[in-house]
């Protein structure tokens, strides 16, 4: 190695070590800006999920010919309660992978 070669890496350690100084400091509490970047996301996301998920059961109960609520409280009607019960988690998957990407 000669004289050029060992200064261009002292050149570019002193970079890194200028770049990894200046990279903000965690809070106090641990936790970073970065956790607040992803934070946001994913709550708007989820509530995006949800109010999907709302909109859902609300075309399912105005659709229905009869009342959801009195099919499954008063009549015990176990097997519409079954069948809406994997209607609403199929729409879940549908809804997370499709918020998900």
């Amino acid at each position: 190695m000669n004289t050029i070669d060992i200064e261009r890496l002292a050149a570019n350690a002193n970079a890194a070590a200028n770049v990894a100084a200046s990279a903000p400091a965690p809070a106090a509490d641990g936790l970073s800006f970065h956790f607040l970047y992803q934070l946001l996301p994913a709550a708007s996301f989820a509530l995006l999920g949800m109010l999907l998920f709302g909109l859902a059961w609300l075309i399912v109960v105005k659709v229905s010919p009869f009342s959801i609520r009195k099919e499954i409280e008063e009549d015990q009607n176990t097997a519409l309660g079954i069948i809406l019960g994997a209607l609403l988690i199929g729409i879940a998957i549908i809804i997370a992978a499709a918020v998900s990407g």
